[in-house]
């Protein structure tokens, strides 16, 4: 399962917060320069490698002479603008000091979730990776209002890694890597070594609370290894500050929890469908409808839809949830929610009928 990351391939790596500061408030300069050390390896093994870096608002704290994150999200804001610049200023100081130019990509997901941002982004990233630029890549938190929350860098990573055509996502926290249990209050917490991203194992871990994985705790992390897996990327959760990490990753040595990924590679504007768009709706279908579409490869049809939940427009996102209450798929409607609401029940040969989401705009997910 466990493999050697191919020679040449971009990596991914995210650092987190809980990694970077000092009990959550101001930068660790020796967190940094660790961090720094561990994406010049990467490079100098000829691995171009986007940084996805945490700690904006904890930077922000001291200067606002804070010693704890504000509780509401315009104070959240303020922290986020006062440290992005603070530490980003490290980053650029700590790779100039190792002869490599750093520069700094702040996203949101409305900018992923635009089909021309998100290729705009995808062309930057890639003319910085390939002048030898390191791109460190935050959400962009002071804009941000539903997406500021705790552990949202851990999908943001998930996102770039697909944006970037990498081979592997490296999420890099203050724990061995996925635990058993939580170490905090169980003598018998193991490592996982290597599961595969379809595993009722990850569930069972992600349901079990945050854990010890920093503030984003042990679902942001499964939630961003089952994104980069539908897009073919391995991911290995792994201690920050382990001597050699990222060399030993890169060889395919256990070190951390390696997720293995689906074996076939979603093309690039299917998984933008998939997890570059947010889902603005719901599509309850019944039985035949999800055999269609997960057996015989069919377009989504009227007459198979049995509920809609949510307000939307032709041509937004939404889900698609068999009658077990499984998300099945994903997929771009044709129609907006009052008028799909209108043909429910309906057959395409019906006049003026057509399919609710084409197979073309379509994203099946498969165990």
């Amino acid at each position: 399962m466990r493999r050697p990351t191919p020679p040449g391939s971009t990596v991914v790596m995210k650092v987190g917060s809980s990694s970077l500061t000092r009990g959550g408030v101001g930068i660790d300069p020796e967190a940094v320069a660790r961090t720094v050390d561990q994406v010049e390896s990467a490079w100098r093994r000829g691995h171009p490698t986007v940084l996805v870096s945490s700690g904006a608002v904890a930077a922000g704290l001291p200067a606002l002479g804070l010693d704890r994150r504000p509780r509401d999200v315009p104070g959240l804001q303020v922290a986020a603008a006062v440290g992005q610049s603070r530490l980003m200023e490290r980053y650029t100081a700590e790779f100039a000091r190792r002869g490599r130019i750093a520069g700094q990509v702040l996203l949101t997901k409305s900018v992923l979730a635009d089909r021309d941002q998100y290729l705009h982004a995808r062309e930057a990233l890639g003319r910085m990776l390939a002048e030898g630029i390191v791109p460190v890549v935050n959400e962009n938190d002071t804009v941000a209002v539903e997406e500021l929350r705790l552990g949202d860098n851990d999908r943001l990573a998930a996102l770039v890694s697909h944006l970037v055509d990498a081979r592997l996502l490296l999420l890099l926290t203050d724990t061995a890597g996925l635990l058993t249990a939580d170490p905090r209050s169980s003598q018998n917490a193991e490592l996982v070594s290597a599961v595969r991203h379809t595993d009722e194992l990850l569930d069972r871990l992600a349901r079990g609370g945050s854990g010890p994985l920093g503030s984003g705790g042990v679902a942001t992390k499964v939630a961003a290894a089952r994104m980069a897996a539908w897009s073919g990327i391995p991911t290995v959760i792994a201690a920050a500050d382990i001597p050699g990490v990222v060399e030993s990753v890169l060889a395919g040595e256990e070190v951390g929890t390696w997720v293995d990924p689906h074996p076939q590679r979603l093309p690039a504007r299917k998984l933008w469908i998939a997890f570059g768009q947010p889902s603005e709706g719901r599509l309850v279908v019944d039985q035949g409808a999800v055999d269609a579409l997960l057996e015989r490869g069919k377009s989504l049809l009227p007459v198979g839809i049995v509920q809609i939940l949510g307000s939307f427009g032709a041509g937004a996102a939404v889900e698609i949830q068999g009658p077990s209450g499984r998300v099945i798929g994903k997929g771009l409607t044709r129609y907006d929610s009052e008028r799909l609401r209108g043909v429910i029940g309906k057959r395409t040969w019906d006049e003026g009928i057509e399919e609710a989401v084409h197979r073309d705009d379509l994203v099946v997910f498969k165990g």
